[in-house]
């Protein structure tokens, strides 16, 4: 996936809720490095593998300084049924009306068993303390993910 977004550009700023209904936004990350991971659904076996990579190597992103932060068009209920089911560390926005998917350029057309249809593209921005894309995971290998993201980081 290709999103209209480039390492340097500045990161679309956006305002939204978490799984208990709290504002979060990316001003929140101003000074720190963010890994902003876009995901297609709650509870889904490659979602959940990936949610759960990242919540195994919170602590080493966080000794690495970097906060994470996943963001799919799913309510608030079902985020907090997910964070809880699998006790994930990091919050989740909700974005049902598709505002900051389609502000990172993450939703468009996919492909699955033939079908085609709309729907979230998995991609991970890791985004700077000036609010600006270092980098762009368009191949996010959800079983390594945490280990993509130090890596990418460490190069920078």
């Amino acid at each position: 996936m290709t999103t209209v977004l480039q390492e340097g550009d500045p990161a679309p700023s956006f305002t939204a809720t978490d799984q208990d209904g709290q504002p979060v936004s990316l001003a929140d990350y101003k000074g720190k490095k963010l890994a902003l991971f876009f995901y297609p659904q709650d509870d889904t076996p490659t979602c959940t593998k990936e949610a759960c990579n990242l919540r195994d190597g919170y602590a080493r992103l966080r000794r690495a300084g970097i906060s994470v932060l996943g963001v799919s068009i799913d309510t608030e209920k079902k985020h907090r049924k997910f964070a809880t089911k699998y006790q994930l560390p990091f919050r989740l926005v909700a974005d049902p009306d598709r505002t900051i998917v389609s502000a990172y350029g993450v939703w468009g057309w996919k492909k699955f068993m033939g079908r085609e249809f709309m729907g979230t593209h998995r991609v991970t921005f890791l985004i700077n303390g000036q609010g600006r894309i270092d980098h762009i995971i368009g191949k996010v290998v959800s079983g390594d993910h945490t280990e993509q993201i130090l890596q990418l980081w460490k190069k920078s």
